[in-house]
This record gives structure tokens, sequence and C-alpha cells, in this order.
């Protein structure tokens, strides 16, 4: 079922910085109805809103979406006030550090999966019985290249985006067997540079423009598009490893390619740009 973005409401999480504000951008250029942005930062949903309304009709929320009560009392405020969500991105994710495993806190590792794994879960949870009741909607789950590869320095975040692509892939199959007419689309994408992973060096692949890897995840979504890995070019990582035993993948492509040392100087967001 092919989706499109004209006359539908549109809610992104994360959606008032980075790659979300700049899908919410080119989903009102395509004639969406109502972007509907849900971010935790105030200030962020402010300048989204002011930045975006030319294009079309915005509307922000406040919401802690690894909360499930907050999810739901503000999905309700949507329905309410914008009708029913037509295509739902889920984009909200966060990274702490580029320490080694046993010396992150529990509480970094807990916030990790919460706001990776467990909140697109919760999101998509909310919107889904209106999507299935009507037989048309769009759920796209943004997860990670490092989903689908172990690497160190972030092994917390990795867990959090195998765990959020393997749901996504179920979800898919689980609509698809359903005959539900809901679309799920999984993006994996590289790194890519809004400020998230500052500091972030690779020697064989790209690191992912903005304004290229939105432009893909809309196309993504209107196509439907059930997997989709960003760059191209990083499949070639997936080959290798398909292919080589693990200490040649270790040796050729973690080291030589330096695949393993992409998070050694590391930054992330400044402390006054973090949500």
């Amino acid at each position: 079922m092919v989706m499109k973005f004209n006359g539908s409401n549109v809610l992104i999480t994360g959606g008032g910085s980075g790659i979300g504000k700049i899908m919410g951008r080119m989903a009102l250029k395509k004639g969406a109805d109502c972007l509907i942005i849900w971010d935790i930062n105030t200030a962020n949903i402010e300048a989204a809103k002011s930045e975006l309304g030319k294009y079309g009709k915005v509307r922000g929320y406040i919401v802690d979406v690894s909360r499930n009560e907050l999810v739901t009392e503000a999905y309700n405020k949507v329905a309410a006030e914008c009708g029913s969500v037509d295509i739902l991105i889920n984009c909200a994710g966060i990274v702490t550090s580029n320490r080694t495993f046993d010396k992150l806190s529990a509480d970094e590792i807990t916030r990790t999966i919460n706001i990776n794994t467990i909140a697109p879960m919760l999101v998509a949870r909310a919107v889904l019985p209106d999507m299935i009741k009507r037989g048309r909607g769009h759920i796209c789950n943004i997860t990670s290249a490092a989903g689908m590869l172990g690497n160190p320095n972030m092994s917390a975040y990795g867990a959090s985006k195998w765990g959020a692509t393997g749901w996504s892939e179920s979800l898919h199959i689980e609509m698809k067997k359903m005959k539900t007419n809901v679309g799920v689309t999984t993006i994996a994408p590289y790194y890519i540079s809004t400020g998230m992973f500052d500091g972030v060096k690779s020697r064989i692949i790209p690191i992912l423009k903005p304004e290229y890897a939105a432009g893909k995840i809309i196309k993504a979504i209107e196509k439907n598009t059930r997997f989709k890995g960003l760059p191209f070019g990083w499949h070639f990582i997936r080959i290798c490893q398909a292919l080589l035993p693990m200490s040649w993948f270790d040796t050729i492509v973690g080291e030589w390619l330096g695949i393993y040392h992409t998070m050694d100087n590391f930054t992330g967001r400044k402390p006054s740009e973090k949500q």
C-alpha cells in the first residue's frame, strides 16, 4: 500500500530538532494536513513551530515518550485536537557517552533502553488501534546501523537499537499477517551529522548529511519500504559480516577499515544542546 503525505496527520517524536524537524518540513511540503511534534525540549518545539508554520499547520506537545501514561495522555489530546494520526515517525533517541559497558551507570543503561527501545513501542501501541480500525496508516521506526552490528564504546546504545530493529521487523510481519493495511518501515542509518554523534570519525563509510537521510526516509515511507539501511554502501559491511570468519571480520572491517574506532573521539552534543 502506497502511503501519501498529502492530507495526512503526521506525528514525529523528537520532531523539534535534527532530522525529525527536517522530515516535518518535508511532510508539510508534500501536503500533510497537520504536523504533530512530540519533543521533551520546549525551546525546540517553539522554534520548530515558528520555522515550519509557514509551510502548514503545526502542533507541538511536550511529551516524555518513555512514560506510558504521558504517551497515552498526549495521544488522546492529539486525537481530540487534530484527529487520528495517519503517519507516525519514531525519531526520538539518545546516546549518552562512549564509555565501555563496565563504566556505564545503571541510569544511563535504563534511560537508553527506555527512550530508544521501549518508547517507540509505547507510541506505536497508542496509535495502532485507530490505524487498524480505519484500515490505513504507517509507522516508521528509525533504529540504527548499530542495531545490526556490535560496536565497542556504544554497547547500551547498540543493545537498544538491536531491540528496536527486532521489534519493528516483528511488527511489520504482524500487520501484514493481520491484513491491516498498516505499513511498517524500519530505517537503519549510519551516523548522521546532526550533533548527536559529534566527534565520531569514519574512515570508509561517509557520515550522512541530515537532508539526505531525511529525504530517503520520507521516500521509504511513501513506497511502503519494509527495511532500508543508509547509506547503501553499509550493506557491504553486512555482506562481509555474513561471509568472513568472525576473527577476520574483526581485523579487516573492525580494525583496518576502522569501524571499531568510530566512537573513539565521540563528544556528542554540548550540555546546553542535550534534551
